[in-house]
């Protein structure tokens, strides 16, 4: 079933590969190359699905971004899955899963099916 993902990455390889993954997949895919930009889309887009996030980010870091999200009502039950090669700091977050870049695609592939929204 294809699903909306907002992906939250400022390094544009990354951000743009797994845009490319995920569309081939079927899904749509929003991209942020901050959490402000980030918070941008939300404010005027769909709900999405899942939100795939980075910590390390100019303007607002994955961390400010986690805080906003949780202080909003609509957007506090977007499950997140973080993708960062900094996963030992993102204890303190509320998320559905902890990904360590390098990602494996196999991997982050299965915790979009497990969970993202119907």
């Amino acid at each position: 079933m294809a699903k909306t993902i907002l992906i939250v990455e400022d390094d544009d390889s990354i951000r743009e590969t797994l845009q490319s993954v995920f569309e081939l997949e079927g899904h749509k895919v929003l991209t942020a190359e901050n959490g402000q930009v980030g918070l941008d889309i939300l404010a005027n887009e769909p709900k999405p699905s899942l939100i795939l996030l980075d910590l390390m980010m100019p303007v607002m870091n994955g961390w400010n971004f986690s805080t906003a999200l949780e202080k909003d009502a609509r957007l506090s039950s977007i499950p997140v899955v973080i993708v960062s090669a900094y996963n030992d700091k993102a204890i303190n977050i509320k998320c559905k899963a902890i990904l360590k870049k390098p990602v494996d695609i196999n991997a982050l592939n299965d915790a979009v099916e497990k969970w993202s929204d119907s």
